[in-house]
């Protein structure tokens, strides 16, 4: 049994609630269970200066934990002087994902930076701020279509996230702290809406997984980004 009493494919409840950041071109509050992530995507007219020239923009995120995310404070990593080696590999995993869905070229010689801000963490942040942060870039994008600021289509797919995990011998979905601080196996997937993989992320705790087993956990995470991108198909109706 998981400590959560779900099944086994189970999600935690997870919602999408756009536009709850005033000033951003785009905004989203992702929640999935006790994980709760604000992503705003912010456009700005300049790009990064070695794309200058070649017609394309960029698309960047940047990740932060608040102090009280978790359970006991963690210090502000401004004071710390630089961004933890985490928080650098979680921001470029979400960068990534969302540039495999976007057509640079379109946006022309800007930048989108999308910044996801853990309010609330239980487990799965990575996963929640990529699902988030793709709504929050599509109503940015929408907003820069209303104001012919785009030269075509720029957004090519969906683009969500998931954790997958082996606990207690068993696969499971979505892990939550619970969860993940004692799994024998932790994953997160990336996956685009027409199921094609952006990125694997597999780590054993003890004993290794097999491979019959890794097949198992991108079985349950297809079903579960199948999911997440119903609920982003919902939340931009």
């Amino acid at each position: 049994m998981r400590p959560s009493k779900r099944a086994p494919d189970e999600l935690r409840k997870v919602t999408l609630e756009r536009a709850v950041a005033r000033y951003a071109e785009g905004s989203c509050l992702v929640k999935f269970g006790d994980t709760h992530v604000l992503c705003t995507a912010s456009l700005e007219e300049r790009g990064p200066a070695w794309l200058r020239g070649t017609g394309k923009g960029w698309v960047t995120a940047e990740y932060a934990m608040l102090p009280r995310a978790t359970l006991e404070r963690t210090r502000r990593e401004v004071n710390a002087g630089k961004p933890s080696g985490r928080t650098q590999e979680i921001q470029r995993l979400i960068g990534r994902s969302l540039r495999a869905v976007v057509d640079l070229t379109a946006i022309g010689e800007r930048q989108i930076v999308v910044d996801c801000d853990v309010l609330q963490a239980d487990g799965g942040t990575r996963t929640a701020a990529i699902t988030g942060a793709w709504v929050a870039l599509h109503d940015c994008l929408t907003w820069m279509k209303a104001r012919d600021m785009l030269k075509g289509p720029a957004l090519k797919d969906h683009v969500a996230a998931i954790s997958c995990g082996i606990y207690n011998g068993t696969p499971v979905l979505d892990l939550d702290y619970a969860e993940d601080s004692a799994a024998e196996t932790d994953a997160n997937f990336v996956v685009t809406g027409t199921g094609g993989l952006v990125e694997v992320q597999g780590t054993a705790e003890g004993r290794p997984f097999s491979e019959e087993e890794l097949l198992s956990l991108l079985r349950l995470a297809r079903l579960g980004t199948t999911k997440l991108v119903d609920l982003q198909k919902m939340a931009v109706m």
